[in-house]
């Protein structure tokens, strides 16, 4: 089968789409013997509500940038199912995957023994580990699906664990008790290992989880490792080794990227693979690309910001280029979300950057139509000049108003962004 033809059967095969748990998955795993050894020399997970794809990315890039090899492992993809495997900074091919898949499906079947059903997510970890062992890599970095006590890439054990935000997001699936939450994302940490927590406002049980499964290095943000704002393009940051030392790195160019996320990769990178240099971490943070992460085409600023949190970065962001002297005459918002998603909480945030607002119906099961943004608009006093049932509508929509809007962002989904990426590339053909 081709990858596609293997992507729509495993979207299928399981009764639901999230199934947490590890007993499944251990059982096929040992059977692959994926659990003999592990993925790497060094495997870094990471957790948390936002921050968790720049986060790993960093990671990456700074051990590549020290001559490591690495692989990530991260979801959703934007446009490609391709995007969620890397090896030493390239997406992985379709006959690597369906190669692993079918070894996967071999095992799941093996005769003789239970038949055993997987999720799509857990097929697609499974998939990404055997990829990584063969290859043979120094480093390893896992992005966490859904929670992470439960989640399939859970399964393998981290060097370094890191816990980004926690918010309420996910609560048919976490609960809304914030330290609940706290606990299930805590629990990828490992004893004796080192634990990275990459807020000063996290819930009290994500360090009360770290100290009761005795890791071995606690480090938290504005506490053992700090950073600077970027002033005229730079910031620094200092933190401390896995001895204990002070270690500092100077003069870091502007990722472009949540600064807390940067250093908390950059701590996390010292405690699995450093000592690191100041050079070569610039160099890193210097080469990032991270598509729908306050992405520039043109006028367009594509962001996957879908919930609260993730908004309220965004609008820091619009207001720090105004401070900056970039105040445009008109910003509109093309807003598609999906319906497990806090609509009110993003529009809140994001009005007071926003001139007026283009909304769109997303398609399948789990889409919001359009009507629901629109009511959500006009309670936080937005103004809604058109819902459209496609991005693709939104998009020329936007192009065709009068006067033309300065900045257009597009935000909300995934697939919101997926879509428009899509849109502007046909448009460049």
């Amino acid at each position: 089968m081709t990858l596609d033809q293997w992507l729509t059967l495993l979207g299928r095969q399981h009764p639901v789409a999230i199934d947490l748990g590890l007993e499944r998955l251990a059982t096929v795993a040992e059977r692959l013997s994926l659990t003999d050894r592990p993925l790497a020399r060094y495997v870094v997970t990471v957790a948390g509500t936002n921050g968790k794809g720049s986060t790993v990315a960093m990671v990456d890039a700074i051990a590549r940038a020290h001559g490591l090899s690495s692989g990530t492992y991260s979801s959703p993809h934007l446009r490609r199912y391709n995007e969620r495997v890397t090896v030493n900074g390239q997406y992985v091919t379709d006959d690597q995957l369906v190669a692993a898949f079918e070894r996967i499906e071999a095992a799941r079947t093996q005769p003789g023994l239970p038949n055993v059903s997987l999720t799509y997510f857990e097929v697609g970890t499974l998939a990404a580990a055997l990829i990584f062992q063969e290859a043979a890599l120094d480093v390893v970095v896992l992005e966490v699906g859904l929670g992470g006590r439960l989640d399939a890439v859970n399964i393998f054990d981290a060097d370094v664990g890191v816990v980004t935000t926690i918010g309420i997001d996910h609560v048919e699936y976490l609960g809304s008790d914030i330290n609940a939450i706290g606990r299930e994302k805590a629990g990828i940490f490992r004893r004796g290992a080192g634990a990275v927590l990459g807020s000063s406002d996290l819930p009290a049980s994500v360090r009360e989880v770290a100290e009761h499964c005795g890791v071995g290095t606690l480090r938290q943000l504005g506490e053992s490792f700090t950073r600077t704002d970027v002033v005229d393009g730079r910031w620094s940051w200092s933190g401390h080794d896995v001895e204990g030392n002070g270690v500092e790195l100077l003069a870091l160019p502007d990722p472009h990227l949540p600064l807390d996320n940067a250093a908390s990769a950059i701590q996390a990178a010292w405690l699995a693979f450093g000592p690191l240099s100041a050079e070569r971490v610039s160099r890193a943070l210097s080469s990032l690309d991270m598509p729908g992460r306050l992405q520039w085409k043109g006028p367009w600023c594509l962001d996957v910001s879908h919930n609260p949190h993730a908004a309220a970065y965004v609008a820091r962001y619009f207001k720090a280029r105004e401070r900056q002297g970039t105040v445009p005459a008109r910003r509109i918002a093309v807003l598609g979300m999906l319906g497990d998603k806090d609509p009110d909480g993003v529009i809140e945030q994001l009005q007071s950057v926003i001139s007026e607002w283009i909304v769109v119906s997303l398609a399948g099961d789990r889409a919001r139509d359009a009507d629901t943004l629109v009511a959500a608009v006009e309670r936080h006093g937005g103004r809604v000049l058109a819902r459209c049932d496609t991005v693709d509508q939104a998009m020329h929509y936007c192009e065709t108003l009068q006067p033309y809007a300065e900045e257009r962002l597009v935000c909300g989904s995934f697939l919101t962004v997926a879509a428009a990426l899509d849109y502007l590339d046909a448009q460049s053909e």
